[in-house]
């Protein structure tokens, strides 16, 4: 079971229902606004976060209106930073499509990405969801640290491990740990398995973030190098070790490089060389490893069935996958 579809069929009807939810969820009565979620829905990408609700919910239980309605939440937040995070980033394209504020300019850009997460809050403050919007703002309040930690130390191209480890903590595993957390809570409203299930969203978070940076290497396992992160001057995992454990003469050379000739091919092509030579793309993904074990390994402790076997599977697919 290694594939998402395969792990989809043991959730297929919440999903078929999520999916009618969340149609409905940011239906608005402005065309331009109601145009522009058709756009964002048909493009949406493998919904990997309500996946992780329902298999969390679905561990303990059986799924309730609240585990829906928390995987809706999950959703509108994670898309609303998507679309915030491309003026951030100033980014044209997303998932090989056109950015929405490519196609409608960053003022509605950032005016859709409120928009989706009112929305998000008051579905759940209408139905009196606290406790899982308590989750859920958390996960908020932290992705916007990381994001604006990043900002602050990419300036300085000089980031230690910690820090590298505390900005995705927040930035990106945030909202798993919180889907996690919700979807367990939903089903048991029990403090334990609730905070368990975070910590394991929170591994399986960190695990799919080191992916990502790898992405930006390539090799066999992991695809066709892309640079991007060089580019933007982001200081991953691979890239980090590699600064911390090569000599002085050739930090500086790389570093250098980093901040001032950083869009060419062969320098792109020159710094990946050296992160593969020092040992830093193999650094990553034992790292990658070592962080999906110890998710696993928390699960293993309820007993096994279907569905912990389905969380294992979509732990291992974030940390197998090609792209």
């Amino acid at each position: 079971m290694n594939t998402t579809s395969s792990i989809q069929l043991l959730i297929k009807d919440e999903l078929n229902t999520f999916e009618d939810r969340f149609r409905q969820a940011v239906k608005s009565r402005v065309s331009l606004l109601d145009r522009i979620m058709q756009y964002i829905i048909k493009r949406k990408g493998k919904q990997v976060r309500p996946m992780f609700v329902f298999l969390s919910a679905k561990l303990f239980g059986t799924v309730t209106e609240n585990t829906h309605r928390a995987a809706a939440l999950v959703e509108l937040l994670h898309t609303a930073t998507l679309v915030h995070d491309d003026v951030v980033d100033e980014s044209m394209e997303r998932r090989g499509f056109f950015s929405i504020n490519a196609l409608w300019k960053n003022k509605v850009a950032v005016l859709v990405g409120d928009y989706l997460l009112s929305k998000g809050l008051l579905l759940s403050l209408k139905n009196n969801d606290f406790n899982t919007l308590k989750i859920l703002s958390e996960a908020v309040e932290k992705m916007s640290e990381g994001e604006l930690l990043q900002i602050e130390k990419t300036r300085k191209l000089n980031l230690s491990e910690e820090v590298y480890f505390e900005i995705i903590t927040n930035k990106t595993a945030s909202l798993l740990a919180s889907a996690c957390a919700a979807g367990a809570w939903s089903t048991t409203a029990d403090d334990y398995k609730t905070e368990q299930l975070k910590l394991f969203g929170e591994k399986a978070g960190i695990a799919f973030q080191i992916k990502d940076d790898l992405f930006d290497y390539g090799s066999a396992s992991i695809g066709k190098p892309t640079g991007n992160d060089i580019k933007e001057k982001k200081l991953t995992l691979p890239l980090i070790y590699t600064l911390n454990n090569v000599d002085g003469v050739k930090k500086k050379e790389l570093i250098y490089l980093l901040k001032n000739d950083n869009r060419q091919k062969k320098n792109i092509q020159y710094i990946i060389e050296e992160v593969v030579k020092a040992g830093g793309i193999e650094y990553a993904e034992k790292t990658m490893f070592r962080y999906r074990d110890e998710a696993i390994a928390l699960l293993q402790q309820f007993p096994q069935n279907e569905i912990r076997d389905g969380l294992e599977s979509l732990v291992r697919y974030t940390t197998d996958r090609k792209y």
